[in-house]
């Protein structure tokens, strides 16, 4: 039999916003840690035993963290039930038959290096476009949550959140980025990727990465209140949380404005000079490479397009 995690966590609320999209506020066992005890941006393991196969024992992934530090209650996670699993144990099958009350595991330590400090620093002045497809949205409501607690938003102005979903119920966090919004700066863009289906839905359609098509870029700049043709790694660094075409699209159509892709694999292909630095990060959720790194005709076009030919 495989192994049984010890289960260390009890789930305090679930919100549903469909029957695969939900809101998990966990609460450990033990106290959590006073001070800044994880920077906005990072992940921590979450896992659950086989609800319907128990001989297959406990299973464990990677969350991004939604809550922020200042939050001593719970820890939140902004989740989606997977529609076709490669494993034979996924976690998200177990994890949604689980309701409030039910016991889960957390491993105490947060870790990753997709946030602010671990990216531009937190002394960069420039516009900070976040970037995310459904549930990639986790770790950029964390970080907007910290500045506001920690700074009182002084970054929230120079802070635009683009987030996709497929139909607007699946946008989670809206009312909340809506309030930033109106009240305290933030630009927050979200889009639906399948409005025919929602008539009612009077924002944005298309993908997330669809603001950055040419016609959509001019939009964007407008919204941003910065010069049509201006945006460029000058006045913006962006971050792009998600699914592996959200994060490649994004890369291919920013870097004809010099955004320049910060992860090492991809600047090594592209012979990226040491000295140039990165104004693209991402995190991604899945292990597809985010680009086509053997498409030498893409290569040239990305080496040419941020002037390294």
């Amino acid at each position: 039999m495989a192994k049984v995690l010890d289960l260390n966590a009890t789930i305090e609320k679930r919100e549903d916003f469909s029957e695969e999209l939900a809101i998990f506020r966990v609460r450990p066992d033990d106290p959590l840690p006073d001070g800044d005890w994880f920077v906005p941006g990072q992940y921590m393991v979450i896992g659950v035993n086989n609800v319907d196969e128990p001989e297959l024992g406990g299973v464990q992934r990677p969350m991004s963290i939604a809550s922020e530090p200042a939050e001593r209650g719970h820890v939140e996670f902004y989740i989606r039930r997977v529609g076709s699993p490669e494993s034979k144990n996924p976690l998200t099958h177990s994890l949604f038959k689980l309701q409030q009350g039910d016991r889960v595991f957390l491993r105490p330590k947060p870790k990753g290096h997709f946030t602010i400090p671990g990216t531009v620093g937190e002394d960069d002045k420039r516009w900070r476009i976040l970037v995310s497809a459904g549930t990639g949205l986790a770790p950029f409501v964390s970080i907007v949550r910290d500045d506001w607690t920690r700074n009182g938003g002084s970054a929230m102005d120079r802070t635009c959140i683009i987030h996709g979903a497929s139909r607007p119920g699946d946008l989670g966090y809206r009312r909340e980025l809506e309030d930033l919004s109106s009240e305290h700066g933030l630009l927050y863009l979200p889009t639906v990727s399948r409005p025919a289906d929602y008539p009612e839905w009077d924002g944005l359609h298309g993908r997330a990465e669809d603001r950055f098509k040419a016609d959509a870029l001019e939009v964007l700049e407008e919204r941003m209140g910065i010069p049509s043709g201006s945006l460029g790694p000058d006045q913006a660094v962006v971050l792009v949380c998600g699914l592996q075409g959200t994060i490649g699209e994004s890369l291919v159509r920013l870097a004809k404005r010099g955004f320049v892709p910060a992860e090492k694999k991809i600047r090594k292909k592209l012979e990226i000079p040491d000295e140039l630095p990165g104004s693209f990060f991402f995190e991604q959720y899945d292990s597809d490479p985010v680009i086509d790194l053997e498409n030498e005709g893409l290569i040239t076009e990305l080496r040419r397009d941020l002037g390294l030919i």
